[in-house]
């Protein structure tokens, strides 16, 4: 009642309680005909378990002691047709088939149940992965940025394994608990109302103590998942950047550091363990002094004659038959509690809202002019990013962009590629005079190609890596972008060839052909921009200008955005930026640059070694 209370009292629990509820149905979708089915037949199962126990009451006392019987008009009819309990008597094979026939209804029963479960649980567990990774996977870039990747994991794996367990373990048995507690307390009460009241004094104990319970399992489970979800991160994190780990010689560390959190965890799972043995332990207490109760109160009943011995064996029968639902009560609070705490971790990433374009959004040529008109931004919780910047670059020209650690260079590329939303009144990017919030996001990013910074490869062969950018590229097109980014002598050299496959993010591999695959990656998709966020950082003078040769060979037409701390790179560019905390301080072309005084000129002289020459 108290939980009752505060959910009608709690708009805020209540709607929370109802979003609960229609997730579990949306993530139901296609397995719900399969748990009626397993419900059905646990029911079914159930009406087998309460029929067995009257048919040797029957026996005992009615067919062989000779008892008057009290059983419903219908039941009376069917037995008089066979002949009456005399004829049941002297052929008493009649009442073991019956109970043969209700076994074989109970374990038919019990097969289909298992099977409709397992089709339903699995599909149910197929729906909630398939739905959960859908929607991380539309999340947007700074939601990834704020979440540990192990914690998503943990999420996806454990937190659904334990809904699809209590689903199928614990809800399914609903109908089966519900027709034996009924069918249980009817049938006693109509052998014997005052041993039915003597076995219901401990009843309130029960559900008193489980609802007291219910609160602390809640917590402890969710201490454990989150604490799971840390270990599963430092798990992730530390195979990731084992090359890392081993080369600083920090693996003495990371154990320590590992094996600590890991002692914490098994101590969170040992508490909750003390209690739940606590919960138990009073729940077997219980259960044996309300058996104990009846069976002493119903022999005492049957030497007195109040009872005749069928109805005594009927009724402990049926008496074992009601403990089972009130123990399962105390384990489906246990369950619901651990499973109340993965459906709310789930539940935070599908109520994570995805990126979503304006119902008119456009879809236009993405090939005009860029330009940044007072643009202003700042990460969350951060000091600004960039302040006032403004630029233009013209179609099919070459833009070059300076500055130092943090000035701003990749901000300004996530915001071209709306991996960052730019608020209203912070400034406006347009493509072609169309501001980039109108433009369709999957369309925008169709037509910018981008290589990161830190290059990302996936656990493929490197012509999978190259081709993923672009749908039904051929080997023909890849190994043309892989001859653009200077990799194809690299890739010939492997035993394999472009079926060689790349480790984890490209462990395998060095940095720059890394780098390498990735601008060929980029290549493949011929868009009408290209941006290249210091993705030459990696490889030689050399290389880097038969790669910049390459692109303006191919790629002529197309908007090209290098990004670079290497003035070689930058020096063909049409436009070059000089950015320092967040603002543009110098913008001209490599020849005006270099003699003006400022940052350009400083990095140039540093770089080609004018500086020293001027010293000496």
């Amino acid at each position: 009642m108290h939980f009752f209370g505060e959910t009608m009292a709690n708009p805020e629990k209540r709607q929370k309680n109802k979003a609960t509820r229609m997730l579990m149905w949306r993530f139901l979708k296609g397995s719900k005909r399969f748990f009626f089915i397993s419900m059905l037949c646990a029911a079914l199962a159930a009406l087998a378990d309460m029929i067995s126990p009257q048919i040797i009451r029957a026996a005992i006392d009615n067919a062989i002691g000779g008892k008057p019987a009290e059983f419903p008009a219908w039941v009376m009819r069917g037995i008089d047709a066979i002949g009456g309990f005399s004829y049941l008597g002297e052929h008493l094979w009649i009442m073991a088939l019956g109970v043969v026939v209700v076994a074989a209804i109970k374990v038919t029963s019990q097969y289909i149940f298992r099977v409709s479960n397992t089709k339903a649980s699995e599909t149910l567990v197929k729906t909630m992965r398939d739905t959960a990774f859908s929607h991380i996977e539309h999340l947007p870039f700074s939601w990834h940025m704020k979440n540990r990747t192990g914690d998503i994991i943990q999420r996806c794996t454990s937190d659904i394994d334990t809904m699809k367990n209590f689903v199928s373990e614990q809800l399914t048995n609903v109908f089966r608990i519900l027709v034996m507690l009924i069918l249980s307390l009817v049938f006693m009460f109509s052998m014997d109302v005052p041993l039915t009241l003597i076995a219901f004094i401990p009843m309130p104990f029960i559900i008193a103590y489980s609802l007291h319970f219910h609160t602390k399992f809640r917590q402890g489970f969710m201490d454990c998942d989150e604490n799971e979800g840390k270990l599963s991160t430092m798990a992730q994190e530390n195979l990731t950047g084992v090359r890392v780990v081993r080369a600083f010689g920090r693996e003495r560390f990371e154990k320590d550091k590992f094996e600590a959190q890991n002692e914490y965890y098994t101590s969170l799972w040992e508490k909750l363990g003390a209690i739940m043995s606590r919960f138990w332990s009073t729940s077997d207490v219980l259960s044996g002094t309300q058996v104990m109760l009846v069976v002493v109160f119903g022999a005492i009943f049957c030497i007195r004659g109040r009872m005749e011995a069928g109805e005594y064996v009927a009724f402990i029968s049926y008496n074992a038959m009601l403990m089972w639902p009130i123990r399962m009560l105390g384990r489906m609070i246990a369950e619901m509690s651990k499973a109340g705490v993965s459906i709310e971790r789930i539940r935070y990433i599908m109520d994570s809202p995805v990126e979503q374009d304006p119902p008119d959004a456009l879809t236009p040529e993405i090939s005009g002019d860029i330009a940044f008109d007072h643009v202003s931004f700042a990460y969350e919780n951060c000091p600004p990013m960039l302040q006032d910047v403004s630029f233009s670059m013209e179609a099919g020209t070459t833009l070059g962009i300076l500055g130092g650690t943090g000035s701003g260079k990749s901000t300004m590329m996530y915001l071209l590629d709306k991996l960052y939303p730019l608020e209203e009144g912070k400034g406006t990017i347009t493509v072609g005079g169309v501001d980039i919030r109108k433009i369709k996001t999957d369309w925008l990013r169709k037509h910018i190609g981008i290589v990161l910074q830190e290059p990302f490869l996936f656990s493929r062969t490197i012509s999978e890596n190259i081709a993923i950018a672009c749908d039904g590229t051929d080997l023909t097109s890849i190994k043309a972008a892989a001859a653009a980014a200077c990799l194809d002598e690299t890739v010939e050299s492997f035993a394999k060839g472009y079926d060689t496959f790349v480790g984890e993010r490209g462990v395998t591999l060095s940095g720059g052909q890394k780098q390498r695959a990735a601008i060929a990656r980029t290549l493949t998709g011929n868009t009408p921009i290209m941006i290249f966020d210091d993705s030459l950082s990696a490889v030689d003078t050399e290389t880097d200008a038969k790669i910049r040769a390459a692109l303006e060979e191919r790629f002529g037409t197309a908007s090209i955005i290098l990004i670079s701390h290497r003035i070689t790179t930058l020096s063909k560019a049409d436009k070059i930026l000089v950015l320092e905390n967040g603002r543009i301080v110098e913008q001209g072309t490599h020849e005006e640059l270099k003699g003006a005084g400022g940052i350009y000129q400083s990095i140039y002289e540093i770089q080609s070694g004018t500086a020293k020459e001027a010293q000496v």
